[in-house]
């Protein structure tokens, strides 16, 4: 099964994908004005549990994480985000150094990018994966398909992993409340046919946005326990 999911996330994501920085797209952007050179975005959120893919980093505790993004007028972009993490035999901290390119072609948006998780003072556990992404309006909500492939590498017992994720959001008209969810589906290293789901909403009040979902995983294990998460963040 892995080896089909690998195959469509090739031939229909990554590879068309690649060609998104190509010169075919400047006759279109041309026409919408040019935008800025270089734009830099800085967010600082918080989180009563970390929890990635439906499962808890930081043991069911308060993570805090920020992200910076440097983004180039070619819709090429560089990331560095952070989290603080438990039982980890290094520094109690993952530090993701993420490099892509986003486009929007008509009304979707695409994107490719390569992600290095990195575990300081325990770089044995250090990987690569390469994550597509796609994006559209559907009426007054939003709706996306998330393809991540890690492929081979001793760090991650010599095994490729592959994660599918739909996410989707829709306001609540009338307040400032909008309603959230995913499903995913992952297999290989980090999962053995592993799903997960959430659905909460999200709120912006006061220039922060505030959230509370809940997500459960099935095939997760004890790490992947059905809780509750609150959240907190600003955009700077």
């Amino acid at each position: 099964m892995r080896a089909s999911i690998t195959r469509f996330i090739t031939t229909t994501v990554l590879l068309p994908l690649a060609v998104l920085a190509s010169p075919a797209f400047a006759a279109e952007e041309a026409a919408e004005g040019p935008p800025d050179p270089l734009s830099i975005d800085f967010t600082l959120a918080g989180y009563s549990d970390y929890r990635f893919r439906g499962l808890t980093l930081s043991d069911k505790d308060f993570a805090i994480q920020p992200t910076v993004t440097a983004t180039l007028a070619s819709g090429i972009y560089f990331s560095v985000f952070a989290s603080n993490i438990a039982d980890s035999p290094g520094d109690d901290i993952e530090i993701d150094l993420i490099a892509g390119v986003s486009k929007e072609i008509g009304k979707v948006t695409a994107g490719i990018n390569a992600t290095y998780y990195l575990y300081p003072g325990f770089s044995s556990i250090n990987y690569v994966e390469f994550i597509g992404t796609l994006g559209t309006a559907v009426g007054p909500g939003e709706v996306g398909l998330t393809l991540g492939y890690s492929p081979k590498q001793d760090n991650i017992g010599d095994q490729d992993n592959v994660y599918v994720a739909l996410n989707g959001s829709v306001p609540i008209k009338g307040t400032p409340f909008s309603l959230a969810g995913s499903v995913g589906f992952e297999d290989g290293a980090f999962g053995d046919k592993k799903k997960d789901w959430s659905l909460g909403v999200t709120a912006d009040v006061a220039g922060f946005t505030l959230g509370a979902s809940y997500i459960d995983t099935k095939r997760g294990g004890p790490l992947g326990d059905a809780t509750a998460v609150f959240s907190i963040s600003r955009d700077f």
